[in-house]
């Protein structure tokens, strides 16, 4: 018996080959989900208010994705900068999709789009037509009361989709 098994058995006498072995395991699993199928988020930033909280914790459930495109009126994390920093926004068109605001309202290949969960809107966004580029999204945030200048919005290409949350 070396020093270093003695030590052990000291400490933990019934710290067997078996049981290291579903530690390990576990921990592996435990870091492979959290990292590549439910990656926790913190919410950071008013423009998804009041539908989601700054400050709130929730987890990113990448899956949902796997089996079907990302479709308008979802709420999805996408990359921002790298892989550390998501944004959490809701996709408003798809590919081939115009897009534009007129004095707060969204319009959608011309029609007016129903919103019921843009609570605040104070009327003030305006953003003349454009079209939504092959292989992309639009997203905006749901808190239309805050400045246009202070939002992150527009075409994100659909690969930097990570997930939806869940509630």
């Amino acid at each position: 018996m070396n020093m270093n098994s003695a030590v052990l058995n000291f400490f933990f006498p019934k710290l067997t080959r078996a049981f290291v072995l579903r530690l390990l395991c576990i921990v592996l699993f435990c870091f492979a989900f959290f990292k590549f199928v439910c990656k926790p988020v913190w919410l950071n930033g008013g423009s998804m208010e009041p539908n989601y909280h700054s400050g709130s914790f929730n987890f990113c459930w990448t899956p949902v994705y796997w089996f079907r495109e990302p479709q308008a009126g979802d709420v999805v994390a996408l990359r921002y900068e790298g892989d550390r920093v998501m944004l959490l926004k809701r996709i408003v068109a798809g590919e081939g999709d115009t897009v534009e605001f007129r004095r707060g309202i969204l319009h959608v290949n011309g029609k007016a789009l129903e919103e019921p969960y843009v609570k605040f809107n104070a009327g003030k966004w305006n953003l003349p037509s454009r079209k939504v580029a092959p292989g992309n999204v639009y997203v905006v945030g749901d808190n239309r009361g805050m400045p246009i200048e202070q939002h992150k919005f527009g075409q994100i290409r659909k690969s930097r989709i990570q997930g939806t949350l869940l509630l």
